[in-house]
């Protein structure tokens, strides 16, 4: 099942949403003090593309309450409000409720990525 609701998913706006992860860590990997969050961005890209059978754990310190900060004022409000929109028209329907969940879990991530820890649920 796990299989199939990634590949709807994938065709149905995970593709849009990983891209949009992925162009953020473009745009962060152009300077050297912006590698720590491309990397980051990179991570949760693969999360984007194939959300379903996947949890996020959050944790984390200082120093990642520090750069979540920075985070979300530069790049994480845009992207969660823009997955907590997509959500939102999907949860519209019955069907569409899984894939409004998976966007809400993503927008959750945008406004804190640092600290976070994704792990395959068995």
């Amino acid at each position: 099942m796990r299989l199939l609701g990634n590949i709807l998913w994938f065709i149905f706006g995970g593709f849009i949403s990983g891209m949009g992860w992925i162009i953020s860590g473009i745009l962060w990997c152009i300077t050297i003090i912006g590698i720590p969050y491309g990397l980051q961005c990179f991570k949760f890209a693969t999360l984007s593309f194939c959300p379903f059978g996947k949890e996020i754990a959050y944790g984390g310190g200082a120093v990642s309450f520090l750069v979540n900060v920075i985070w979300l004022f530069i790049c994480g409000w845009w992207m969660a409000v823009g997955n907590f929109l997509i959500g939102c028209i999907w949860c519209i329907t019955i069907i569409g409720i899984p894939f409004g969940k998976q966007f809400f879990k993503i927008a959750k991530l945008s406004l804190a990525p640092f600290g976070a820890t994704v792990y395959t649920v068995r």
